[in-house]
């Protein structure tokens, strides 16, 4: 990965294997298709495009710029045409509306080799568009414009709070990529990258970490940016945007750790299996339940929960399979790796027979565990 300071251009690690120059106005046109989505954004649009105007002119960059509007209503429009700029095209999207599809729709509308993907609301200082550039031109395949290292920085009218939700957005995120800030939505990259992409189905709004993701860049760089707060218009980041952005996460962790990533939400379901079971026990013996009776309850209660979960989010590729069908093998299934528990368990304490009894039933478990999973995955949940 690759840290570009703006004045002069620096690597830290060296994936590239030479000094890139500082960054000046080039001798020959350099060809940008700026994606920009938007909702409501007819306040900042002028600003916006008065920046790009002066990097167009500063660089001799070939802009083609696409504003895609989720139908804001708000005059975004008339302020578009307006500015009378022949290479910025307005286009009003009537399907799917979210910052990940617009950017998507903009891309298949964009001509240039070089694509930018930034917000509308001046967070993005579209300055920084010249030093992303002459990283591509350096080597990198991907270039975010980054918070998080030297020279980038936030607003400090931040709360603690937004700091924080930012800052843990990036921890879930580490294990897919080494960037310092992948929750950027500033970045750049050569649409050639776009043929190794594959299917993309982003949910939310980070949309250049499910790129970055897909397209399995090796090259990347990050730019520094003074992230600044919004002076026009309103946030759209909501609850529903952070949910939407866990369900992201795991759709990614699947494409990139598959079997990883089943086996973890299957121990994760596993557990609250454990709490559901003692949970329904507790309650039934406190109404007075016979022992049995509550037993068996706790245990009928966790089965079904346990499938539902697993055909639901451990497996959720099985979903659209026959649902009476599937729960009958998975209670097949839990008998079997019952069976395989209680023998393991029985064959171990007799061959180690001073050893806790627990030990011998922390195997039987281990191997009932593991017994259950292989047959979820490849025989009750198979694809």
């Amino acid at each position: 990965m690759i840290h570009v300071a703006a004045q002069p251009l620096s690597l830290s690690q060296p994936v590239l294997n030479h000094q890139a120059p500082a960054v000046r106005a080039v001798a020959k046109t350099v060809c940008v298709s700026v994606i920009v989505p938007t909702y409501r954004e007819a306040q900042s649009l002028p600003h916006l495009l008065a920046r790009l105007d002066r990097v167009r002119q500063e660089h001799r960059f070939e802009l083609d710029v696409h504003i895609m509007d989720d139908f804001s209503d708000d005059g975004s429009r008339e302020v578009v045409e307006a500015a009378g700029l022949p290479w910025v095209h307005f286009h009003e999207r009537q399907g799917t509306r979210g910052l990940s599809p617009a950017v998507l729709d903009g891309l298949t509308l964009a001509l240039s080799p070089v694509l930018v993907v930034m917000d509308a609301d001046l967070s993005h200082p579209p300055e920084v568009i010249a030093p992303m550039v002459a990283a591509l031109d350096e080597g990198a395949e991907f270039v975010v414009g980054s918070r998080y290292i030297r020279g980038g920085s936030t607003d400090t009218e931040w709360t603690l709070y937004r700091r924080l939700n930012s800052r843990i957005a990036t921890l879930l995120a580490r294990p897919l990529t080494r960037l310092h800030d992948p929750m950027s939505g500033f970045f750049a990259f050569r649409r050639s990258l776009l043929d190794s992409a594959g299917h993309l189905n982003p949910i939310g709004y980070k949309i250049g970490l499910e790129l970055l993701v897909k397209c399995d860049a090796q090259h990347v760089a990050e730019v520094p940016i003074h992230f600044a707060d919004r002076v026009h218009g309103e946030s759209k980041l909501t609850l529903a945007q952070q949910l939407r952005y866990i369900q992201h996460l795991r759709r990614l962790y699947l494409f990139r750790y598959a079997e990883a990533t089943h086996v973890a939400q299957f121990l994760v379901v596993g557990a609250s299996g454990v709490v559901v079971n003692l949970g329904v026990l507790t309650i039934a013996l406190g109404l007075g339940a016979e022992r049995f009776l509550a037993l068996a309850l706790g245990i009928l209660v966790s089965v079904i929960g346990n499938f539902l979960l697993h055909r639901r989010f451990t497996f959720s590729y099985a979903r659209r399979g026959p649902r009476l069908g599937q729960f009958a093998g998975y209670c097949v299934a839990c008998l079997l790796t019952a069976g395989a528990s209680f023998l393991t368990s029985i064959a171990m304490s007799g061959a180690v027979p001073d050893w806790p009894l627990q030990v011998a039933a922390l195997a039987g478990i281990a191997v009932g565990t593991g017994l259950n999973y292989l047959l979820g995955r490849f025989v009750v949940f198979r694809k």
